[in-house]
């Protein structure tokens, strides 16, 4: 077939041998040599054809994107121009590069834009996922080091893509590699009523999609770490099916709680949060940032395989169990015998009691466990399972202090007043919980969740917050004396009333949705 190029041609599609639309009487051929063979996508400003270049031999197809606003208005008019210009420099500007279409030609019109781009067969992520189902961790991983690898390439051009998504993601099919595809200029709308006469040409909209555009990219305010975001989302999109807008999102931070929608390692995990920061300061910087964490992941793993096989010798006794799940849980107990002033001292050996008991409403048997040690040694947290907390709290039991509970999932635990003097908290989920005037002294809380859980009255002193997740935590009136909490995110948490410095604010991550000591959100 033939397609015409008139904006306002109401039948565009015509016989492949005409050379005038049969519905509007406009030349089907344009600048003299291209076919345009079919429509590709079109929105309010602009569409997208795959066409045929008749002047090369063997009329090889290429992709012709037509930048067309629909409007007399000469700011319009000028701004269509420099959209048109900067995309057209932009991909001049990248170059040759072999996962990017490559720039054959533009021109002007009739005040309509053209660009000639390379054409790439294939199919997008976007109907990849379509036709053959969510990806897993590993291929997902694969796609994302792809892609970074492309976009670390046009950042050190200096160059923000602005526009990543599945459907702008193309896996090449001659070489299976992945391409990536629109710069961001014939999809923009505009909207005309509302934009003032002295505004500048790029200022009077945004480009970007919803959902994968960050906010400081869709407040026209694009930094390299808003491509980071953007395929952050695609990763999640890749593994779940489900486009961002229909994702929960937590309505204090903003953040997409895609979670419970993918099943991940801890450690992919915790790259996909922090690319998918909604603070451009808590954010991956640039692709090269990522790419980094995903090596250093790397290395973390191959110095766990490679301590799977470390040699016992003399007293040491390293015991590494296998990784399950979400978790890689890693026990390196010893006995070391040193020598000070011509003696031998040895670290004690515990000896533990258990006992069982019954829980009075459940008529379930409920395990304590007791312990004793010598009392020249600190005492070691004790191991303990959150179905055993759980049990114990429903009996009347408050006090798991010097208890090790790290890893366990107490996700919207009702846990009010419950005492964790000197406990193990490391990595533990308590998302959602209720830890009303819970005491969490001298504990090691590092890494945990506390998303959204309710912490009124808490007291925090002289306990290890580093890295904790304390988004949209109700943490007024808290006690955070001696606290150390570097990397602890506290976006959109209620901090009034605490006894929060500015030394420890500094260390954490906050936004304008955080309500401060002072009782005002996002000032101090």
């Amino acid at each position: 077939m033939s397609y015409c190029l008139n904006p306002s041609c109401p039948k565009p599609v015509n016989h492949p041998k005409s050379k005038i639309c049969q519905a509007c009487g406009s030349k089907l051929l344009l600048h003299g040599r291209y076919h345009l063979v079919k429509g590709l996508g079109k929105g309010g400003f602009g569409a997208t054809f795959l066409a045929a270049d008749l002047a090369l031999p063997g009329k090889p197809l290429c992709v012709i994107k037509q930048l067309r606003p629909n409007t007399d208005n000469p700011n319009f008019l000028l701004m269509a121009r420099e959209l048109f210009e900067r995309e057209a420099k932009t991909l001049g500007k990248i170059g040759n590069h072999p996962q990017i279409p490559r720039l054959l030609d533009y021109f002007e019109d009739r005040q309509q834009f053209y660009l000639i781009q390379e054409f790439v067969k294939g199919n997008n992520l976007q109907q990849e996922v379509k036709k053959q189902g969510v990806l897993n961790e590993a291929k997902a991983r694969q796609v994302l080091k792809e892609v970074l690898i492309i976009l670390r390439d046009i950042h050190v051009q200096k160059v923000i893509h602005r526009d990543i998504k599945p459907a702008n993601i193309i896996r090449r099919e001659i070489d299976d590699k992945l391409v990536l595809i629109d710069f961001g200029v014939v999809k923009n709308q505009v909207n005309s009523a509302g934009a003032a006469a002295n505004q500048t040409a790029l200022t009077a909209f945004a480009v970007g999609t919803p959902g994968f555009a960050p906010p400081e990219q869709l407040a026209m305010r694009p930094v390299y770490a808003s491509d980071v975001y953007a395929l952050g989302v695609t990763c999640i999109y890749l593994m779940s099916g489900k486009a961002p807008k229909n994702m929960d999102c937590d309505p204090v931070t903003g953040d997409i709680n895609w979670f419970k929608y993918v099943n991940v390692s801890d450690s992919f995990a915790a790259i996909l949060s922090n690319m998918l920061e909604i603070a451009v300061k808590s954010r991956y910087k640039s692709a090269e940032e990522v790419l980094q964490a995903l090596d250093m992941e790397n290395h973390v793993d191959s110095l766990s395989e490679s301590m799977l096989s470390y040699p016992n010798t003399g007293n040491t006794s390293t015991s590494i169990p296998s990784r399950t799940g979400m978790n890689s849980r890693r026990t390196i107990s010893s006995r070391v015998s040193q020598r000070t002033d011509n003696k031998t001292t040895s670290t004690s050996k515990y000896s533990r009691t258990n006992s069982r008991r019954t829980n009075p409403r459940t008529n379930t048997a409920i395990s304590t466990t007791s312990f004793s040690n010598d009392p020249k040694t600190p005492a070691k947290p004790m191991k303990i399972s959150a179905e055993e907390v759980l049990n114990a709290y429903s009996s009347g039991r408050k006090d798991f202090s010097l208890k090790d509970l790290g890893m366990q999932d107490l996700q919207k635990a009702d846990l009010s007043e419950v005492k964790f003097h000197g406990s193990k908290l490391v990595r533990t989920n308590f998302q959602g919980a209720d830890l009303n005037r819970a005491n969490f002294t001298d504990s090691d809380v590092r890494q945990a969740m506390l998303r959204n859980a309710n912490l009124t009255k808490s007291f925090f002193k002289s306990s290890n917050l580093e890295g904790v997740d304390l988004r949209g935590a109700n943490l007024s009136y808290a006690n955070f004396t001696n606290t150390k909490l570097k990397g602890a995110n506290l976006c959109g948490a209620n901090l009034s009333h605490t006894n929060l410095t500015r030394e420890q604010l500094e260390e954490v991550k906050t936004n304008w949705m955080t309500i401060m000591p002072s009782g005002k959100r996002g000032f101090w």
